[in-house]
């Protein structure tokens, strides 16, 4: 099983899309380390030799910020913005869409389930 970046890739997959487990690296970054390395993205995780898996593996420590450093990097911008109490870090405090988007109807994904309509108990 291929550890890179700290985490394991699935064996199954091709090296394409196994790279694209890592966080930060999408599909477009995958395929820009796998030419640069050399590497064909069609074979399977298994199959990748300890040279190609350690070609990937530098090339990702040299270019990119991906999981744990990343992740700190995305939060710390998120908290100064809550701190200065700028919009953006408002709706990211209050759990609502961030960048523009209609709240009356479609913000199910940040807003959580409907709660639905609560009926009145007297019957006239």
């Amino acid at each position: 099983m291929a550890r890179i970046a700290g985490v394991d890739l699935p064996k199954k997959e091709r090296v394409e899309i196994g790279l694209t487990r890592i966080f930060g690296i999408g599909r477009s970054t995958s395929k820009k380390i796998l030419t640069e390395a050399s590497v064909n993205p069609n074979i399977r995780v298994n199959d990748l030799s300890n040279e190609d898996i350690a070609k990937i593996r530098g090339i990702i420590d040299r270019d990119l910020k991906v999981e744990g450093d990343l992740r700190k990097e995305v939060s710390t911008s998120i908290k100064r913005l809550t701190d200065i109490g700028c919009y953006r870090g408002v709706r990211h405090k209050t759990g609502l869409p961030v960048r523009g988007q209609r709240t009356k109807t479609n913000a199910r994904t940040r807003r959580g389930p409907s709660k639905g309509v609560v009926k009145k108990k007297g019957g006239k």
